[in-house]
């Protein structure tokens, strides 16, 4: 089951494990030896993704949970020190999917609901499992933030905002529990191949491709996988020099967007 056992014996938490990106960090820590708890508001999605681990020849479960929810955050963290023991990550995957609009246009729950399942579920997550985490010796917890945490793009605001939010969260969590030996950082992909970043280009891969690659100095979108890989370098030994930062995993967007149009790479010179 094992590639190189970076994470072997260690206990991780992934919450939003049944999506496309979460799912992918569960599997490639479950094939790196870590005992794989998916938690995910999709139950289903959830237990999908743990048999997929254990099919594979890993040690994995799946939970229900809103991490929105005070009481689903606790009961989360104490199953996996119940079954497994030795937690030793977290990853804070889980996003709210809100719809485009101004402030002026968006109601209340739509920000609300943003800011509870991006920001506070982290914080929740995060409030009950560091006590395990520094129980155990110590470890590694990642915040999946986003390009857009970065720079912000129309009608986007509450995703922005919580976004942006929980780079600097990660940072001040790393100042607080640096005495206990945790480390943490945020994780920034940039547009993603995934059933929902796909629904804004009509639901056609190829369209998404066609839309967006062009805006990404790598002239494509990631994939979950690369992802998934940025992730278990931040939660492996690979990274034990590294903490309070943010990983931008996001094809140049974010230096491709502070060149004007003339300096852009293909730009038609005068």
């Amino acid at each position: 089951m094992t590639e190189t056992g970076k994470l072997q014996g260690r206990t991780a938490i992934v919450t939003g494990g049944g999506g496309a990106i979460g799912g992918a960090i569960a599997k490639i820590f479950g094939r790196e030896g870590a005992h794989v708890v998916c938690a995910d508001i999709n139950g289903d999605t959830a237990n999908a993704v743990a048999a997929e681990i254990v099919a594979a020849g890993g040690q994995a479960i799946g939970a229900q949970v809103d991490v929105s929810r005070p009481a689903d955050a606790a009961r989360v963290a104490q199953l996996a020190a119940e079954t497994f023991g030795n937690i030793r990550i977290l990853v804070n995957v889980a996003a709210a999917v809100t719809p485009d609009g101004t402030v002026v246009d968006l109601a209340l729950e739509d920000w609300n609901k943003a800011l509870a399942v991006n920001l506070t579920g982290a914080f929740l997550m995060c409030k009950h499992v560091i006590p395990h985490i520094a129980k155990a010796g110590g470890g590694s917890i990642i915040n999946i933030a986003s390009q857009l945490g970065q720079l912000a793009v129309p009608k986007r605001s509450p995703y922005c905002t919580s976004k942006a939010a929980l780079i600097h969260f990660s940072k001040a969590l790393a100042i607080d529990h640096a005495a206990d030996n945790i480390r943490v950082n945020s994780l920034s992909p940039g547009a993603i191949d995934t059933p929902r970043s796909l629904w804004r280009y009509g639901g056609s891969l190829e369209e998404a491709r066609k839309a967006r690659g062009p805006l990404y100095l790598t002239g494509r979108p990631g994939t979950v996988e690369e992802i998934a890989n940025g992730a278990l370098f931040l939660a492996s030994d690979d990274s034990s020099f590294m903490t309070a930062a943010d990983l931008l995993i996001d094809g140049g967007y974010v230096a491709f967007k502070t060149l004007d149009d003339k300096t852009r790479p293909g730009a038609r010179p005068e």
